[in-house]
């Protein structure tokens, strides 16, 4: 009968054994959640103008009409340039304007505004494009500016990602090691990065010569537009196995 009883116990025992360990293989492993930033910069390698077409009229056709024809005119000098051309804008509304001896607004016409963006890498080319249109009836030359091509930003991006993860990592191995631990496998990772900022100025001549300053390598000589490099900042959350 003590035989029975001691057999019993000792199954009982093995299967208590056995369940804690499949309980520990399977069981959700211990995780530590840290961010991990990246900053670096990367140099505008684009300039860029906006030639915005506004045409009214009391037809509607008539307006849209003259508005295409005269975007038209333009493409065709453009496709002549080095340039990338991207309409950024096409609206078609009714204009009114307030008689202040009426006291009423009136209805003007329908105005059309076409806007192109064009970007090159050289700015004597973007100046061809401004001594071209300016002045011109209907057109308006705004927002010149300086910016960073996307395809210049991808792999400094990627990099930077890589830099954060790393730099997440560091600290989860810093904080584990208090508790004798270090950082394991990459369960889960989010990231959020920062973008080109680019400054608009009318002054073209100002701008000009600041650059041309720059790349006589004499530093930043001031003005409307800017050619500091393009900050990148890139941050991560990040979620380890401690080991």
């Amino acid at each position: 009968m003590n035989n029975k009883l001691l057999g019993c116990a000792v199954a009982a025992v093995c299967v208590l054994v056995l369940g804690w360990v499949a309980i520990e293989r399977f069981a959700e492993p211990r995780t530590i959640s840290v961010d991990g930033e990246c900053l670096t910069s990367v140099p505008k390698d684009r300039t860029a103008i906006t030639l915005r077409v506004s045409v009214t009229d009391k037809s509607a056709a008539k307006s849209m009409k003259i508005a295409s024809a005269k975007v038209a005119e333009m493409n065709a000098f453009l496709k002549t340039l080095d340039v990338k051309v991207q309409t950024s804008e096409f609206n078609s509304y009714e204009k009114s304007e307030w008689n202040h001896t009426k006291q009423k607004s009136e209805f003007v016409g329908i105005e059309t505004t076409i806007a192109l963006d064009v970007s090159a890498n050289d700015i004597d080319t973007i100046e061809t494009v401004l001594n071209k249109f300016a002045g011109a009836e209907d057109v308006f030359v705004t927002n010149l500016r300086m910016f960073t091509s996307a395809e210049t930003m991808k792999p400094v991006l990627e990099s930077c990602l890589g830099t954060a993860v790393e730099n997440a990592r560091d600290r989860a191995n810093g904080l584990a090691a208090g508790v004798g631990k270090r950082a394991g496998k990459l369960l889960a990772v989010s990231y959020s990065n920062g973008g080109a900022y680019t400054a608009p100025t009318a002054n073209f001549r100002l701008a000009k010569a600041e650059m041309m300053t720059m790349d006589a390598g004499a530093g930043y000589a001031g003005g409307a537009i800017t050619g500091k490099d393009t900050d990148v900042s890139v941050r991560v959350s990040a979620i380890f196995e401690i080991k």
